[in-house]
């Protein structure tokens, strides 16, 4: 995006040099293949509530190029974005393809230069010159009056950001499931289910949220639970994933609704069993009798015959049930990490460093990061365009603002 941007603009000779031998890996393998470009949320007061870090200073960024403008760039270079019924916008194609495909084609229009397989491994200032750059499968240094790193969540950036005065904040995982080792939750594998309350307690912080949850043969996953990762992702790595995580699994009733619905069961089907009847027609009945199990409930027992002890402890279950978390999902699982250079070092204006004029960052780079559903995509967007905006201006006069 800053590349094409800047170049857009008038700038001579943007060059880009990427380590791996095809760019845009990341956005190939997003969203299963189809690429979750951004999310329909057109208010920036709104847009900022889904980044667990950085929400605050995304404000300006955000109000000179959020998401109306990354669907408008991408619908003008010929890429039609389709909103879904939660919002995540995708290519009309419904692949990723589409998206790199039209990358590397405005990229082309512009007149960006691409070499793969550059890993950079040293950048060094030049006094007004600017910069210098060394790396593997450089035959020469190359010189550049303005820079940009964009490396995403690969240390190399943090460590060449750091040897360029920069602080950064520890990296962390954000967005990934949680491990909770209860097998007989663990054979309800592969079931959705929406309105889930989680609250998370870890020490003395606590962390909510309420969504979709996907039950795995681990533990929990799913956009709610992705999104309590990325919001506890510190705090969770502090206590080495360890904590009490109470679930509701009553939708929305609280324990006054469960109660009544059991009551009124009771009432209504005296002789059915427990198993063969579900008094709350939003669990999956496999699920349902993996409650009773973990209740301590027998299957067969008639509701005439449950006992008001049970009961309580069926609501209880329902309502608040408590589960240990034993450790995040497997590694390699998280979809980005948190952490990065430290904002306060980054003109969000124009994405310039505070530290090394000249020098540009965006992307995972810095310490920003959103909940899934094409925010963290968004950031990316947002922080190109304005990067690429103010090299065009530094070295056109040409970039506009606005």
């Amino acid at each position: 995006m800053a590349a094409i941007t800047a170049a857009e603009q008038g700038v001579a000779r943007v060059l880009i040099l990427e380590g791996t031998p095809e760019p845009l890996q990341k956005v190939r393998i997003s969203g299963g293949g189809r690429c979750n470009v951004t999310h329909a949320c057109w208010d920036p007061s709104e847009l900022i509530s889904h980044y667990p870090r950085g929400s605050r200073p995304l404000r300006g960024p955000f109000s000179r190029f959020a998401c109306g403008d990354a669907v408008a760039w991408f619908d003008e270079r010929g890429l039609t974005l389709v909103e879904e019924p939660d919002g995540r916008m995708f290519p009309q194609q419904n692949r990723s393809e589409a998206v790199i495909q039209c990358l590397h084609r405005a990229a082309a229009m512009a007149g960006v230069q691409l070499r793969t397989r550059v890993m950079v491994q040293r950048v060094t200032t030049s006094g007004d010159a600017g910069f210098v750059v060394e790396g593997r499968g450089l035959e020469a240094p190359l010189r550049a009056r303005r820079l940009m790193l964009a490396t995403g969540g690969h240390p190399s950036g943090r460590r060449l950001a750091e040897e360029l005065g920069h602080r950064v904040v520890p990296p962390v995982p954000s967005l990934f499931s949680l491990t909770l080792h209860d097998k007989i939750l663990s054979a309800c594998s592969g079931i959705a289910i929406d309105d889930v309350g989680l609250d998370l307690k870890l020490g003395d912080q606590r962390f909510r949220q309420t969504g979709r949850v996907l039950i795995t043969h681990r533990g929990l996953s799913g956009p709610a639970m992705l999104r309590l990762s990325a919001f506890a992702a510190r705090a969770l790595h502090h206590s080495h994933y360890k904590g009490v995580l109470r679930v509701d699994w009553s939708a929305g009733l609280g324990r006054a609704g469960v109660e009544r619905r059991l009551q009124q069961w009771r009432q209504d089907q005296p002789s059915r069993t427990l198993s063969a009847s579900r008094p709350f027609g939003h669990l999956p009945r496999r699920l349902w009798h993996a409650l009773l199990a973990m209740t301590g409930l027998e299957a067969e027992r008639r509701w005439a015959e449950l006992p008001l002890k049970a009961e309580r402890r069926l609501v209880e279950t329902l309502c608040a049930q408590h589960l240990e978390v034993r450790g995040r999902g497997p590694f390699g699982e998280e979809f980005v990490i948190a952490g990065g250079v430290d904002l306060g070092d980054v003109n969000l204006a124009s994405m310039e460093s505070r530290r090394c004029p000249g020098l540009h960052l965006a992307g995972e780079l810095l310490d920003v990061d959103g909940v899934t559903g094409g925010f963290n995509f968004q950031a990316c967007w947002s922080g190109g365009w304005l990067a690429g905006q103010a090299v065009a201006g530094a070295l056109t006069g040409s970039g506009r603002t606005r």
